[in-house]
């Protein structure tokens, strides 16, 4: 899972604006084959719980939860992709898009039940992401 601190963040689809927060974090999401659900309950109470936000002396010591943030969560199987040979990513270690679809919407009403507002991309689409990157601060978070 890719991490983003932002200011603001959204996604459309078409044209279409579905799904938008202020300031939060921009979750992009890549199921692999191998994750299972507990994968995203244990992603999602790691990232709430994630220390990114700045506190009154400027060191990130706060989650999202307290400073009443946002997540919005974009499905994202690129980042399953094999880059380590050739100039052509590879992406047979990528999930099944059955099982990517339902392990991301896992995430999702993971995230809610830490009562975290989420907003979120639409799963296989073509979406474009518009972001103001707070910091910059992004983060690979992993298991």
């Amino acid at each position: 899972m890719l991490l983003q601190r932002v200011r603001e963040a959204r996604v459309e689809v078409a044209g279409e604006n579905i799904g938008c927060i202020g300031q939060g974090l921009l979750v992009f999401v890549g199921v692999e084959r191998g994750d299972e659900p507990d994968t995203a309950r244990r992603l999602a109470e790691r990232l709430v719980g994630y220390r990114v936000f700045a506190d009154a002396e400027g060191k990130m010591n706060r989650d999202v939860r307290d400073v009443a943030g946002e997540v919005l969560a974009v499905s994202q199987f690129t980042l399953a992709a094999d880059t380590r040979k050739g100039r052509r990513p590879g992406f047979s270690g990528a999930a099944e898009p059955e099982l990517g679809l339902r392990l991301y919407q896992a995430f999702v009403e993971a995230l809610r039940a830490h009562q975290v507002p989420v907003a979120t991309g639409r799963f296989g689409a073509d979406m474009q992401v518009h972001l103001v990157n707070d910091g910059p601060v992004t983060f690979l978070l992993e298991l």
